[in-house]
């Protein structure tokens, strides 16, 4: 490890409250004695209120107000920042070795009565997911450095429509990660608008010479979900959705990342959602699919038999 390494390992290991030797420190950080014996003094040196106890049983302790320093974490802290970081890993986190670095540091520098709470933490929450090793790793870091640097980036994109990729000048605004997908939310030079671009569907990039500056107070994750989930700004223009069946399903579309923002009431035995009609008609059917005979239409009537046309489209394409 390096010096500065050492040192705070040193300062984790004094956290502990417990009286700990020169010997005992040389032994865990595999340094020789005397290194250890220098960086004591640098740190009382630095202002680390160090007591040295000398004599056989003699060893070093910290100052009971230093213990408790915001620079140190407890059990809890340690814990929460260890599985936030098992949540991280699955969602594809592109700084996987730096998360790994500082994970290990935590679990290091703890005493054994720490070590072992940890450890039976984090046995006791695992996360499943399906994320393997990201490719887009490397894109994710530079977008996130020219984020930080604003600085303009050419990118060759390919969407789902279009049969060629296309180059963009876009000024990068930050980073959203929605649906298991990673999006760049940026002010893109041909369309002269704020856009959101798929970070798996760039092929290329390369940093311009231009800086930007980005909009005071802007939110990445609120200009994404205002794209995708339009205000609606005259409840007047909307029809109720009224679905019934089974608790569990009906908590389910409750729970569900579009109605969710178009929740009107909820009782025992059914739900109401205020959308516009277009949208019931055009994509409820396809949402309500899923739950089979768990949930049934109650308003409007209508729906239901678009829910037919639906299922009769579907027998003719498998027929076929």
């Amino acid at each position: 490890m390096t010096k500065i390494d050492n040192m705070m390992a040193i300062l984790w290991m004094l956290k502990s409250g417990g009286k700990i030797s020169a010997k005992q420190i040389s032994e865990k950080l595999e340094i020789n004695i005397r290194t250890v014996y220098r960086y004591i003094d640098k740190l009382s040196a630095s202002g680390v209120p160090i007591i040295s106890d000398t004599g056989h049983n003699g060893g070093y302790t910290l100052l009971n107000n230093f213990i408790e320093a915001p620079l140190f974490f407890d059990v809890k802290e340690q814990t929460a920042l260890l599985q936030a970081a098992v949540f991280a890993k699955q969602a594809g986190y592109f700084f996987g070795e730096e998360l790994n670095r500082a994970t290990s540091k935590l679990k290091m520098y703890s005493n054994q009565e720490q070590e072992r709470l940890l450890k039976q933490h984090l046995e006791g929450l695992e996360v499943i997911g399906s994320v393997r090793k990201s490719d887009i790793e490397e894109v994710l870091r530079k977008l996130e450095k020219n984020v930080i640097n604003e600085v303009s980036i050419e990118i060759e994109y390919h969407t789902s429509q279009e049969a060629q990729s296309k180059c963009r000048i876009v000024d990068p605004y930050g980073i959203v990660y929605w649906n298991n997908k990673w999006y760049i939310i940026a002010f893109c030079h041909i369309r002269n608008e704020i856009r959101s671009f798929r970070v798996d569907r760039i092929i290329n990039m390369k940093e311009t010479e231009n800086k930007f500056n980005r909009p005071r107070g802007f939110s990445a994750s609120k200009n994404f979900m205002e794209k995708l989930v339009p205000a609606i700004e005259d409840e007047k223009d909307l029809m109720h959705l009224v679905l019934g069946g089974k608790t569990s399903a009906l908590d389910n579309l409750c729970q569900h990342w579009f109605l969710v923002h178009h929740f009107k009431e909820r009782t025992s035995d059914k739900v109401i959602f205020l959308l516009q009609e277009e949208i019931i008609y055009k994509y409820v059917p396809y949402l309500l699919l899923p739950y089979a005979k768990s949930v049934r239409v109650i308003e409007p009537l209508s729906l239901n038999q678009k829910m037919v046309e639906v299922l009769e489209e579907l027998i003719k394409y498998y027929q076929v």
